[in-house]
């Protein structure tokens, strides 16, 4: 049963234009997104976008392009917030894009803020949780922390675009991973179109 409720981490992996897109498609399909930024995604948010490097001037209308009401950034070092919880209820999380750091600080319950025990809580409520990693090559480590969270339930989506929809730029390219994300969470997309559709 659907709640409308989606949680969404954003970490300081490259990739910002991943969860720029993947939050406007998301606010366009739930009730309530639930964001959790951590201080590195404000960083390269302001990098790689040229958004505010300040956390208190967060603007869905400066990050995304427009106004969206129902996004609702949370406090990543207060506790006291729904997704801390396994007694509130929600769709799933998606961490996009989700550094190796924060990939294995979950990986081996070290909940250090609120993203990472929010994500905890996913695994250990049985709910869906997609992890969204931005890098390369990776090391044994990595290999292991990832292995580790799909064995407890998560699914290891790894930020690889596709082309063979020859996409003509890097809003479509970076649309070809949102659509996949949003298929995984049971939702429909006219993003991209299904192979051999």
């Amino acid at each position: 049963m659907s709640t409308g409720k989606l949680v969404v981490g954003v970490t300081g992996a490259s990739g910002a234009i991943y969860a720029q897109r993947f939050l406007v498609e998301a606010a366009r399909r739930y009730d309530e997104v639930l964001l959790i930024l951590s201080e590195q995604a404000i960083q390269v948010a302001a990098t790689e976008l040229g958004v505010s490097p300040k956390r208190q001037e967060f603007s869905t209308k400066e990050w995304l392009g427009q106004d969206l009401p129902n996004i609702r950034l949370l406090d990543s070092k207060n506790y006291f917030t729904p997704p801390a919880s396994g007694s509130f209820r929600h769709d799933g999380m998606v961490i996009v894009p989700c550094s190796m750091g924060t990939a294995g600080r979950i990986a081996n319950g070290i909940s250090d803020d609120l993203l990472t025990r929010s994500a905890d809580v996913c695994l250990k409520e049985r709910r869906r949780l997609i992890l969204v990693p931005r890098e390369m090559p990776w090391n044994l480590i990595m290999l292991r922390n990832l292995t580790s969270l799909a064995e407890a339930g998560a699914t290891i989506m790894p930020a690889c675009p596709a082309w063979y929809h020859r996409p003509a730029s890097l809003e479509e390219l970076a649309d070809t991973v949102v659509a996949r994300i949003l298929q995984l969470l049971g939702q429909e997309q006219d993003l991209a179109k299904e192979w051999m559709t």
